[in-house]
């Protein structure tokens, strides 16, 4: 199982990769193809709203297939044959059909890992588990930032993403010949995803997943890497990204344990989603602080939105094990979901804004709001910690 897992995190490490690398390549891609950020948005969009849209058949997968035959199947076909797709790009049509391709081989490998933590070990861990896996993972974003610029500049963006695709491959192999599926629940209960939909509770911690994790993602994956370079220079860009990355590890190994030592998942994920909205807040108040200002004011964007993990494991404490694939997905699908609806809103909406720092400024404060709204919801949600 042991080395199954650490399968599963290489895979993640690769989507955590794929979900952040346009922000450090959008320079070189507008200049060499005429790709602008708006673009970029809507391709990035794409890979998060396939993403979430495979979370279905994943779900339905797991519970049945099990971890072994789907992640490693999508990964080593989608994942693998979409950067190859991105590779050779040239054209914007192209860039959306391999992101979409990318995000469904991406789509179950966390939620493979988790499915395994939720049916072999205690469920009081799982919050820490799940965190801890995520923040591993994370390094994922710290290659898409300064490493990814000197592959880049080394062997150009094209030839980066060609060996992308055979890492993606390779690890694809290497969690079909290493994962272990996990025994069947017992009782052979059966369900749908519809039973998920009826636990009341599903329907007051889902928005919260909705908007928790798009402010950082969209920021992190695409809107950083602009907004750097037009307000402070493109040579930035890389360092900013990478400090980004750094603290959304950070905020994953923070709030892994929390559950536990406050008594309260509900609690933590309240509080943190709300620090966020404050510092959001700040930069729609002020939305070009100077470089130092707003690198450590996205760091700590970046840190307070990891949240998921224990969001996720505040919704699965309400699932039966039976539906334990379904409702996992189902709540990724929400999380991942979101970041896509606002990378396809955030583009337009920027333009309407005139672009430039009123752009910046106005996407800042529609984070902030959406920030606010999910945690109104989320304050009636009853709390669980397991």
């Amino acid at each position: 199982m042991k080395a199954g897992i650490a399968a599963l995190t290489l895979a993640y490490v690769l989507s955590q990769f794929y979900r952040a690398f346009l922000a450090v390549l959008a320079p070189e891609m507008e200049a060499e193809l005429g790709i602008g950020a708006a673009a970029l948005s809507r391709a990035s969009g794409i890979w998060f709203l396939v993403f979430a849209a495979m979370q279905i058949p994943v779900g339905w997968l797991l519970d049945h297939v099990g971890p072994r035959r789907t992640a490693a199947g999508l990964l080593g076909l989608a994942g693998a044959g979409g950067a190859l797709l991105f590779a050779s790009a040239t054209a914007a049509w192209q860039i959306d059909v391999a992101m979409g391709l990318i995000g469904a081989g991406c789509a179950p490998v966390l939620m493979a890992s988790y499915y395994i933590f939720a049916r072999t070990f205690r469920p009081a861990v799982f919050a820490t588990l799940a965190a801890t896996l995520v923040g591993v993972g994370s390094i994922g974003n710290i290659a898409a930032s300064v490493p990814l610029s000197l592959a880049a500049e080394a062997v150009g963006w094209r030839g980066a993403l060609l060996a992308l695709a055979a890492i993606t491959f390779a690890v694809a192999v290497a969690c079909w010949a290493l994962v272990r599926d996990p025994e069947a629940a017992p009782g052979g209960a059966r369900g749908s995803f519809l039973d998920v939909l009826r636990i009341p509770a599903f329907w007051l911690i889902a928005p919260m997943l909705l908007v928790n994790y798009a402010p950082s993602a969209g920021l992190r994956g695409l809107w950083a890497g602009p907004y750097v370079a037009d307000n402070y220079g493109a040579a930035h860009v890389g360092t900013v990204t990478f400090l980004m990355g750094l603290a959304m590890i950070a905020g994953n190994f923070l709030y892994g344990p929390l559950d536990r030592l406050t008594g309260t998942r509900k609690g933590v994920v309240l509080a943190g989603n709300l620090g966020g909205a404050a510092v959001l807040s700040v930069l729609w108040w002020m939305p070009v602080p100077g470089l130092w200002t707003a690198t450590a004011l996205l760091a700590l964007v970046g840190a307070l939105g990891a949240s998921y993990a224990v969001g996720v494991a505040h919704g699965r404490a309400f699932v039966p094990a039976h539906l334990t694939g379904r409702g996992v997905t189902l709540l990724n699908l929400f999380s991942i979901g979101g970041v896509g609806i606002m990378q396809f809103a955030t583009g337009p909406i920027f333009e309407a804004a005139g672009g430039g720092v009123d752009g910046y400024r106005t996407l800042f404060g529609l984070f902030a709001l959406v920030l606010v709204a999910g945690c109104a919801v989320y304050s009636f949600a009853p709390d669980s910690t397991d």
